[in-house]
């Protein structure tokens, strides 16, 4: 491997001279500058970035912390955290805690460990609830899950809002009886849940307890407990679930009772995973601005690393309606 005294003598420049142009140094000639990139790509030099951020004391590698990287959702959000990431300058460290709290403060003093410039977090309930105690020495920006209170930059969806347009739809496409299945494990479900009774309640429909369940987000999850809803004495008439693995699930639990969508019964859920659109038929879908929430918590964390006294931002973000054929059924039910 080449070293950074190969370069300088390669350009004919000091190892000081090398540094300042690695670093982009504004006050490099340009004729310099060219020569040592040159001598950079033609000895394949790549930096020891460990020690250069100790010398520099600060770190060009930020953490991204998920919940379950088998959710799609997360899948896409973190392909917008490297984009980003890496249009700024930095590295992402990447981890996956699969839902569990022990796991999380495992990574969490990982990042610490790796002195990390910042990280953004998708944290469980568990680590919500003592999120101060942690005492956190990096910029932290929460995704998809909202601390009630404390000052913390965070990205969300308005999960009320598109907890209430999705029920509403199916209410619309004249679904009374609606089972719910939501994720246990953050906030989000608690407050998807919150926007699918308001929506019930708006529309005069009282909210059947035996309808409604609260589970691990896993697509083995929402499997087993569509098919206890639909082993009910009075089933429901549609399914409404709060993840694109839940609702993976319960789609697998109506094909096998062999149950026709939309006419025998509605299904809608969250996200537009590339599977929604292409079965037959095609789910009805409360989509969320992945790109944005990735792009948006990205830039954020960079901000606070810049500029750490700065106040901070909770930024909300709209979800969009898209629907489809499975819970187009205009009917009248009594």
């Amino acid at each position: 491997m080449s070293s950074i005294k190969d370069v300088a003598k390669a350009a004919n420049v000091s190892t000081a001279t090398v540094s300042r142009v690695l670093a982009n140094h504004p006050h490099v000639r340009q004729e310099v500058r060219e020569r040592v990139l040159a001598a950079v790509a033609q000895l394949e030099y790549r930096p020891n970035l460990i020690a250069r951020n100790l010398r520099s004391q600060q770190s060009n590698t930020l953490g991204l912390i998920v919940s379950d990287i088998r959710n799609p959702f997360f899948t896409a959000v973190s392909r917008a955290v490297e984009d980003t990431a890496y249009a700024h300058g930095y590295n992402v460290l990447l981890c996956n805690t699969d839902e569990n709290p022990e796991k999380e403060l495992l990574y969490l003093q990982l990042m610490g460990d790796e002195q990390v410039a910042g990280v953004i977090f998708s944290p469980t309930l568990q680590t919500l609830n003592r999120f101060h105690e942690l005492n956190l020495s990096f910029p932290t920006v929460l995704i998809d899950r909202s601390l009630r209170s404390g000052d913390v930059d965070a990205v969300l969806l308005d999960n009320v809002s598109a907890g209430y347009t999705l029920a509403q739809h199916l209410i619309n496409q004249g679904y009374r009886r609606i089972g719910a299945i939501f994720g246990e494990a953050s906030t989000t479900g608690r407050e998807r849940q919150r926007g699918f009774e308001d929506a019930l309640h708006d529309a005069g429909i009282s909210m059947q307890p035996e309808y409604l369940r609260f589970v691990r987000p896993r697509s083995e999850a929402g499997h087993s407990t569509t098919l206890d809803l639909l082993r009910l004495p009075q089933p429901p008439e549609a399914i409404f679930t709060s993840n694109s693995l839940l609702t993976a699930g319960a789609l697998q639990a109506i094909r096998e009772r062999r149950l026709q969508l939309p006419e025998q019964i509605g299904l809608v859920g969250f996200d537009d995973t590339a599977w929604a659109s292409l079965v037959q038929p095609a789910i009805t879908v409360l989509a969320q601005p992945t790109d944005e929430i990735g792009r948006s918590a990205t830039e954020l964390v960079l901000q606070r690393v810049a500029d750490p006294q700065r106040p901070t931002r909770k930024i909300i973000l709209q979800g969009e309606l898209i629907v489809r054929e499975s819970s187009v059924e205009q009917r009248v039910r009594a």
